[in-house]
Order: C-alpha cells, then structure tokens, then sequence
C-alpha cells in the first residue's frame, strides 16, 4: 500500500533528532568511562571541583589595594 502523503519531516527535524542522538551516545561513553576510572581507584569521588577552582586565583590589579596618597 503506498504512502497518500508528502514527507512531513523537514530536513532541519531530521538534522536535530541526529545531533541529539549522537549526543546522547557521546555522554553515554563519558558516563561509562567515568564509572570504569571509579572502579579502576584512578578518580577520587569526592573531588568534584573544575581544575580552575583549585587552583589560586591571580591577582590583578583590580585586586590589588589602592596606593595610600
């Protein structure tokens, strides 16, 4: 039996549906391999915190106190 419509789905649809599939396989791969690191000892699981927050923030000249005139 032959299809009685035109093709409802427009190519933008299509092109969403697949950035969003392929994104879901990419965070499904990063959760499994951080779950792997976890049960290799390699990730401490408390230390949640970016990179940039460890460390010491740079002093600026905004930072710095002003010069006593």
């Amino acid at each position: 039996m032959a299809s009685h419509g035109k093709k409802k789905t427009t190519m933008a649809k299509l092109n969403r549906e697949a950035r969003l599939r392929e994104r879901r396989v990419i965070k499904a791969a990063n959760k499994q391999a951080r779950q792997q690191q976890r049960s290799e000892g390699l990730v401490d699981v408390g230390s949640r915190a970016p990179l940039q927050e460890l460390a010491e923030p740079a002093v600026t000249p905004l930072d710095a106190a002003p010069p006593e005139a």
